[in-house]
């Protein structure tokens, strides 16, 4: 059944079947993502990450130069595949049909920054209703926190969501909305906005910061509990990956995160309890002051935390500072 409202395009697509990156070194992203409590697995030429125990792979990752989107995998109903592709062809979509990476099956197009974008008729992956909560419960009498020493392995139940840098929201946004059927569910000015699927979705399955150009950001990966979030904050520094932002609490989506950043300088998140948009219901979208729209407790953000490292000015623009960064400030 398909749920339309006022100026919504008539499909949607209704999840993120994977995501695939570039990195320069398998055996790095291997140790990063295994710390991480994914299960990588190697396949061909490349690597898998699944969460424990599920067969889905969750994103591919592949060697090149240097850190970058390889392409983003998107899944639609095979009623919806048609429609959609009308909309795509509306919108201007380019194809791309011989470039590396595409395999022929659904539809290869670029989007406006570029990104090389599958879409295909599968199975829906996100969740189709709230994420169910572990934390131990609170009882009289009893403790609800285990010894230190008993603590288990922080692995993450799924994909969330990923976030990408882009040269311009508003065009990014204006596309994945009419094209691909996203709706906005908040957004800060021009310097992010997030965006949900229509099937029933978390708050944000695909974000867009401003960062100069395209550009990766981060994948967020759903746990369990807060307490996983800062255990796994805990797992990723005793193997040496220290440095991110986090633990604290976002306020648009709710949810509770912690950032760590990988070893090309972008980052993967541990994220717990976000807002859930059911399907048949209308969010309650809003532009928020800068203020309000990054996080409601935790340590100051990075300075450098929102800077888009595959951006390289040119001569004419000396100034990559963007606008959340400049928000910030």
């Amino acid at each position: 059944m398909s749920w339309n409202y006022a100026g919504d395009s008539r499909y949607g697509i209704h999840s993120i079947d994977h995501f695939a990156l570039e990195v320069p070194s398998l055996a790095q992203a291997s140790a990063f993502f295994s710390s991480f409590g994914l299960e990588v697995r190697r396949v061909a030429d490349h690597l898998e990450l699944r969460a424990a125990g599920q067969q889905h792979a969750w994103a591919r990752i592949h060697e090149g130069p240097y850190r970058r989107l390889a392409y983003l995998s998107l899944s639609c109903y095979a009623e919806e595949f048609a429609g959609l592709s009308a909309q795509l062809d509306a919108e201007g979509a380019r194809a791309a049909t011989a470039l590396p990476y595409t395999d022929g099956r659904g539809r290869w197009f670029l989007d406006p920054d570029g990104n090389l974008v599958q879409l295909k008729v599968g199975p829906k992956t996100t969740p189709s209703g709230i994420s169910t909560r572990e934390d131990a419960a609170r009882r009289g009498g009893q403790r609800a926190a285990q010894p230190r020493s008993q603590a288990h392995r922080v692995q993450p139940r799924r994909l969330s969501h990923v976030v990408l840098f882009t040269s311009n929201v508003d065009r990014s946004l204006r596309f994945y909305q009419a094209a691909l059927g996203l709706r906005l569910s908040d957004r800060s000015g021009n310097a992010v906005a997030f965006t949900h699927a229509r099937h029933g979705s978390d708050h944000h399955l695909i974000a867009f910061v401003s960062g100069g150009s395209k550009g990766w950001h981060h994948s967020a990966w759903d746990v369990a509990s807060v307490n996983e979030v800062g255990a796994g904050a805990e797992q990723m520094r005793k193997a040496g990956y220290a440095e991110g932002w986090g633990t604290g609490r976002h306020v648009l989506g709710s949810n509770y995160f912690h950032y760590v950043r990988d070893p090309w300088g972008s980052f993967a998140e541990y994220s717990a309890e976000m807002d859930f948009v059911p399907t048949g219901t209308q969010w309650s979208a809003a532009d928020h002051p800068p203020e309000d729209s990054l996080y409601l407790w935790g340590p100051d953000l990075p300075a450098d935390f929102v800077r888009n490292t595959e951006f390289v000015p040119s001569d004419e623009d000396t100034d990559s500072t963007t606008p959340m960064e400049k928000d910030a400030r």
